[in-house]
């Protein structure tokens, strides 16, 4: 006789309990036990599959190191280690209000004294979404298997001022050389002055980074190295008075990195640009100028579809320049 479940031709009749051998039940029994921890397995992969995807992306994976086991994602070996990402709100007194604080970092646990590049974002940015796609898984693997030294960086809410003074009362070039350094030390990163070795920026942030690292010169506290990718390199005035940042042409010129390269020439300088970019101009003025340590033009527009995939040439430049522990 057949049924939907198949062929039943031998089944016992009923009302009768088949007979069955203690072997024959030993091996039912590990057949149901095999079957049941299949099913719990295949789910803890589904899920952690799927954990394991937004951890990537956020550098911190939200599952039970058992778990995490269970589909081969951890491991003594350091290089399976994501680094991580801290955000904290702090006052800053230089620009009158509360701003994000962003740490990305190699490690979960770094070194104390972890020598910071700060990381400057661009236009209609902010400190959450300065870093390029990719910035903290590169870093986490490249110090993990010692490609460089460890360091990490620091992101800051600047506004939309070309990392200058506008209005009274709103200096983010004040926060970056007076403020960053406390809050750095206070934490336990940059070492015992606070101050980062390096300057790293996107766009806007680049022309911020420039700025920037001009200022520390001027302190004679010098940056080891700045890094900047597709900078807001602008070689005309009526280009740059559309932004309405800068009062007039002498206010622009009094920081416009490309008339003042001389004064930066002794920090090493990396700078990475799209050959589409709208900023390609003044970015090639720079390298001929400059004649920058690494000089890369390469295919693309601006934005993240680039930045992304010169991150691992930024980190590895980068790393040449990160300070000696003492």
């Amino acid at each position: 006789m057949n049924d939907e479940n198949g062929d039943r031709g031998d089944a016992a009749p009923p009302g009768d309990e088949p007979r069955v051998t203690a072997g024959a039940a030993a091996v039912r029994d590990a057949r149901r036990w095999l079957s049941r921890r299949s099913v719990l397995i295949a789910g803890a992969s589904g899920l952690a599959v799927t954990g394991l995807a937004v951890g990537t992306a956020t550098g911190k994976l939200p599952f039970s190191q058992a778990l995490q086991r269970t589909v081969g994602v951890t491991s003594s070996n350091p290089t399976t280690q994501l680094g991580s990402t801290r955000v904290e709100r702090v006052y800053s007194a230089a620009r009158g209000r509360m701003v994000d604080l962003v740490f990305i970092l190699p490690s979960k646990t770094p070194p104390r004294g972890l020598p910071m590049s700060l990381m400057l974002h661009g236009l209609h940015g902010n400190a959450r979404s300065a870093a390029p796609t990719g910035t903290l898984k590169q870093l986490a693997s490249d110090v993990a298997r010692k490609a460089v030294p460890a360091f990490g960086f620091v992101a800051v809410d600047g506004g939309d001022n070309y990392w200058h003074q506008v209005h009274p009362g709103d200096d983010p070039m004040a926060m970056l050389l007076e403020e960053v350094p406390q809050w750095l030390r206070a934490r336990g990163f940059a070492g015992p002055s606070g101050l980062p070795f390096a300057c790293t920026g996107v766009s806007m942030g680049g022309f911020g980074a420039l700025v920037y690292t001009r200022r520390r010169v001027e302190r004679r506290q010098p940056p080891s190295a700045v890094a900047t990718l597709a900078p807001a390199l602008i070689t005309s005035w009526p280009e740059m008075a559309k932004r309405h940042i800068f009062t007039g042409v002498q206010d622009w010129t009094a920081l416009d990195p490309l008339r003042h390269i001389d004064e930066t020439k002794t920090v090493a300088n990396g700078i990475w640009c799209g050959t589409e970019d709208s900023f390609i101009t003044g970015v090639r003025r720079y390298i001929e100028a400059a004649h920058p340590a690494v000089a890369h033009t390469a295919h693309g527009k601006h934005g993240d579809p680039f930045n992304r995939t010169v991150v691992p040439s930024v980190i590895s430049f980068l790393g040449k320049h990160v300070p000696r522990a003492d």
